[in-house]
């Protein structure tokens, strides 16, 4: 059992009858069902995770195309209730085939958006950057206010209350409690530094963009503006200060993830000079 998301799942291991997969090498049309009631020795074809109504499963590449995964998902999916979801990492077009078949459709699409740094990116952003009217406005309506770094143990429960505003209608984001930001704050790669807070003049804290920096590679791990001062160039405010802290850190690649339905952040990301990387979608099974 594996304990994720505060809840437990089960890990699987998808086996074959060794003869099953030589027969299959050998004649792809062959009759295997002899070879099912096997008892020789059985091969890892795969790997999967289950339960909290989701399910997790990869065949390894010199084992796909023979109908592995299909069984696969189909006896996962008779364990749960429907409802159930699904991710294809990668939006492959054989998943795709698949999740038509077994009656899901695709619920959530998840981007990772990728984009260089350096100095000369930096200068690129600055001089082409849109919305320069937002930008002027966000400096002004300051008035005294402060981008700053987290306080541990002190902002907290503040952070916590305005993540959950933010992140309303987010299934996973906005559940967050104070117990898994301490959580994340005894991960080893957590710097109160690189987490970057935006008060208002009267302290309020109206922003944050929390950084995770792994050598090269810099996420913008969470970003978030309160619902009321939104439209008024803040994110863009935040993101700068984000990726020239990045910069600064030595990072040569931004990184982040969104959800594609979240029209404003992407363009604005987008018009940061951020690209797609990957493209992940999660499909849900239709009830009967």
């Amino acid at each position: 059992m594996f304990d994720l998301h505060s809840g437990l799942r089960t890990a699987y291991l998808v086996r074959v009858p060794a003869i099953a997969v030589s027969a299959r090498s050998a004649d792809a049309s062959g009759d295997l069902s002899e070879a099912a009631d096997s008892t020789a020795d059985l091969i890892v074809v795969g790997a999967a995770l289950g339960g909290r109504g989701e399910i997790d499963l990869v065949i390894s590449p010199e084992y796909r195309r023979r109908g592995y995964g299909r069984a696969a998902a189909r006896e996962l999916g008779a364990t749960e209730p429907n409802g159930l979801t699904a991710w294809s990492h990668g939006d492959h077009p054989a998943a795709r085939a698949l999740a038509s078949e077994l009656r899901y459709v695709a619920a959530r699409t998840l981007l990772e958006l990728r984009k260089p740094l350096g100095a000369a990116t930096a200068e690129a952003d600055t001089a082409t950057a849109p919305s320069r009217e937002n930008e002027a406005a966000a400096s002004a309506s300051l008035d005294g206010g402060i981008v700053s770094a987290f306080r541990p143990g002190v902002d907290d429960e503040e952070w916590v209350a305005l993540n959950a505003l933010v992140f309303a209608t987010h299934p996973e984001q906005g559940a967050i409690t104070e117990a898994d930001l301490a959580a994340r704050q005894g991960e080893s790669w957590f710097k109160a530094d690189d987490f970057l807070i935006l008060r208002d003049a009267d302290g309020r804290m109206i922003g944050y963009n929390w950084l995770k920096i792994d050598e090269a590679i810099g996420e913008i791990y969470v970003i978030g503006v309160h619902p009321d001062a939104a439209g008024r160039g803040f994110g863009r405010v935040l993101m700068q200060a984000g990726l020239q802290r990045l910069v600064d850190a030595g990072c040569t690649t931004a990184a982040l993830y969104v959800e594609a339905d979240s029209l404003g952040p992407v363009h604005l990301y987008r018009t940061l000079g951020f690209v797609d990387h990957t493209v992940d979608v999660q499909y849900r099974r239709l009830p009967e």
